[in-house]
C-alpha cells in the first residue's frame, strides 16, 4: 500500500483510545456529598478525555469501549461524539450498566475531597478482544491506553496484555500509568503496571504515582532507571514540570530488555492499518481539521541512559539534551480544578508528536492543553486554537516563564486581545 493510499484507507485515525467513560455528576456547590442538594451532569474518563481533547485539536480520533444499554449510555457515546470523535467501535451490552460517580467540588489530591464510584460490573469492564472490534482497535497510529483498564477486572487485564503484546504491525502504545490504588483490590497492581509500561512506547507517569506504586523516589533519572524500555518516557512533576527521556533509533534497546515494537521514532508511522490487519469495517474516522467547541517497591535497574539533572525547583530554562532528556518548567496557572489535566497533558504531547514536533515542543504542548483543562471545573476544555499554541510553545524561556494563564486564556486570540496575564 502506497503512503498516499494508506493516509485515506478506511478505517484509519491518527489516534485511538481505548478504556472506560463514565458520567460524571459535578456537584452545583461545594461542600461533602451529603449536603450537596444537585448535581450537573458531564462525562468523564482518561482515555475518551485524551481523545475529545485530540479531536478538538484536530486530529482524527476514536473512542472504544462498552456502555451499557441505557439512557447514560446513549449521553456518553452522544457527548464523546460531539467533541468529532469516532465512537461507532462503541459497543453495547443489554447485561450490563453504564458506570457513574458523583464527586465533590473540591481538589482530588485534598483529604476533603470526595469521590463515589459506581462502575463495578460496568459494561465496560466486561471488555474483552472478543467483544471489541479489534480492527479498529488497532488501526491508529497511535493506541492510547491507560493503567485504569488493567485494573477494572480480570477480562480487561487480559485485553491489556493482548494489546501490549509484542507482535509485529503492532500500533505504537501510549500508555497513562493511572495509578488508582482502590481500584487495586487485590495485590499485585504495581508490579502489573510496571510491566504494561515496559511494553509500550510512550509512557507518562507522575512522581508522585512512581513513589506510591514502585517506591520510587529519585526524581525522573531514578523512574527512568526502573523504565529503560519505553521509546519515550514522560516523568511528571506537578507544578514544577515535566521531563522526558527520548530513545533515539540508534540508541536501541537496554540490554536484556528489549522494547516491544523496537525503538519509538519520534515521528509516528505514517497513517495506515497494521500490517496484516483489515480496516475496520465503520467506514473511515473523522477526518482532521478544526473540531466543534468542546459542547510495592521494585529496585531500579542500572540505567542505560545518561540522563542531565533537572534543573532545582523554580528554575525557569527548558534543560535538553541529547540523547534526548528534557525538562520543560510547567506554567503558573490560576487553577479552577485539577481533574483532567493529566489526560489534557498526554493529549497536548500526543498531538505534537504526530505533528513531528521537537521533544521541548511535545512537552510545552503537553502543559498549554493542561493549562486550559486547569481552567475550567471539569474534566475537559476547549483548547486553545493550534496556531495559538504554536505561538506561545515557540516563546524564549524567559518569556515562557513569566507566562500566567487564567480562565478564558484559551478565548484571547479569538478576542484579538492579550493571550495572557502576566504577573
Amino acid at each position: 500500500m502506497t503512503a498516499t493510499a494508506a493516509r485515506t484507507a478506511p478505517g484509519v485515525v491518527d489516534v485511538v483510545a481505548l478504556g472506560e467513560s463514565m458520567v460524571t455528576f459535578l456537584p452545583s456547590r461545594p461542600g461533602r456529598l451529603a449536603d450537596v442538594p444537585s448535581f450537573d451532569r458531564a462525562i468523564g474518563g482518561a482515555e475518551s478525555n485524551v481523545a475529545c481533547v485530540l479531536a478538538a485539536a484536530g486530529h482524527s480520533a476514536r473512542w472504544v469501549s462498552r456502555v451499557g444499554a441505557d439512557g447514560f449510555g446513549d449521553h456518553l457515546v452522544a457527548a464523546v461524539g460531539a467533541y468529532g470523535v469516532d465512537t461507532a467501535a462503541v459497543g453495547r451490552d443489554p447485561g450490563r450498566p453504564t458506570g457513574v460517580y458523583f464527586r465533590t467540588a473540591g481538589d482530588r489530591a485534598t483529604d476533603a475531597h470526595e469521590v463515589a464510584y459506581y462502575r463495578a460490573g460496568s459494561a465496560a469492564s466486561a471488555m474483552t478482544a472478543e467483544n471489541l472490534d479489534m480492527d479498529a482497535v488497532r488501526a491508529g497510529r497511535v493506541l492510547h491506553l491507560s493503567g485504569i483498564t488493567a485494573a477494572l477486572s480480570a477480562d480487561c487485564l487480559r485485553l491489556m496484555r493482548e494489546l501490549t503484546a509484542p507482535r509485529p504491525g503492532r500500533p505504537p502504545v501510549s500508555f497513562d500509568v493511572n495509578f488508582r490504588p482502590g481500584l487495586w483490590r487485590a495485590a499485585g497492581g504495581p508490579g502489573i503496571l510496571l510491566d504494561l509500561a515496559r511494553r509500550a512506547d510512550i509512557v507518562f507517569v507522575g512522581t508522585d504515582e512512581a513513589r506510591e506504586a514502585w517506591g520510587v523516589t529519585g526524581g525522573p533519572e531514578a523512574i527512568r532507571a526502573l523504565l529503560p524500555e519505553p521509546g519515550v518516557l514522560v516523568v511528571k512533576e506537578g507544578a514544577r514540570g515535566a521531563t522526558a527521556f527520548e530513545r533515539t533509533p540508534t540508541d536501541g534497546a537496554a540490554p536484556g530488555r528489549p522494547t516491544a515494537s523496537g525503538p519509538f521514532r519520534a515521528t509516528v508511522p505514517q497513517p495506515g492499518p497494521p500490517a496484516g490487519a483489515a480496516p475496520s469495517a465503520e467506514g473511515p474516522g473523522p477526518a482532521a481539521g478544526p473540531r466543534p467547541g468542546l459542547a510495592a517497591g521494585a529496585a531500579p535497574a542500572p540505567s542505560a541512559h545518561p540522563a542531565t539533572p533537572s534543573p532545582p525547583a523554580g528554575a525557569e530554562p527548558a534543560t535538553c539534551s541529547v540523547p534526548a532528556t528534557c525538562f520543560v518548567p510547567a506554567l503558573v496557572v490560576d487553577v479552577a480544578a485539577a481533574v483532567g489535566a493529566g489526560d489534557a497533558f498526554a493529549a497536548g504531547f500526543l498531538s505534537a508528536t504526530l505533528r513531528g514536533l521537537p521533544v521541548r515542543d511535545r512537552l510545552r504542548h503537553g502543559h498549554l492543553m493542561a493549562a486550559a483543562v486547569l481552567t475550567v471545573p471539569g474534566d475537559l476544555a476547549a483548547p486553545p486554537a493550534r496556531d495559538h499554541a504554536d505561538r506561545l510553545a515557540a516563546l524564549d524561556d524567559s518569556a515562557w516563564g513569566r507566562l500566567r494563564l487564567g480562565p478564558g486564556w484559551t478565548d484571547a486570540a479569538a478576542r484579538g486581545d492579550e493571550e495572557v496575564r502576566t504577573p
